[in-house]
């Protein structure tokens, strides 16, 4: 069975999970959703667009405000899926319909960096200390 990937993806993020609950008692805005999480309200939102992204939840404008909702489409597609898999379950089938869930990207880090002096120093054998001679006789 063919079905997003994205969406369990999204939802293994605990506060992703936690708003789609908030949903289930039924539409809200961002600011009565973002009421006693332990993230910003700007987080929320953005918990909110990949949600959306991934054809979780929908919104809609009411003046100025965006109401978001579960969107039954992705979820009845996330139940199709489950209830496959418990039918496999089941029936011990070995060869059960499996998601692809392609790998997440790599992040590209910044390029490699210009060796510095500490570097250097961090590498020789000594472990960077230097060492130092005796002090000569009449130094202060």
């Amino acid at each position: 069975m063919e079905m997003n990937p994205r969406a369990l993806d999204v939802l293994g993020d605990p506060t992703r999970r936690a708003i789609v609950d908030r949903l289930r008692r039924g539409p809200s805005p961002v600011g009565r959703l973002a009421d006693g999480m332990p993230v910003s309200r700007p987080a929320v939102s953005q918990h909110l667009t990949v949600l959306k992204t991934a054809g979780l939840v929908s919104e809609h404008r009411e003046g100025t405000r965006r109401i978001y909702r579960l969107e039954p489409a992705g979820i009845e597609e996330l139940q199709r899926w489950v209830e496959g898999l418990v039918v496999d379950a089941r029936r011990g089938r070995a060869d059960a319909v499996r998601v692809e869930v392609p790998a997440p990207a790599a992040v590209a880090g910044p390029g490699p960096r210009a060796e510095t002096k500490a570097d250097r120093a961090a590498a020789r054998e000594d472990g960077g200390k230097k060492k130092r001679g005796k002090k000569r006789a009449g130094r202060k």
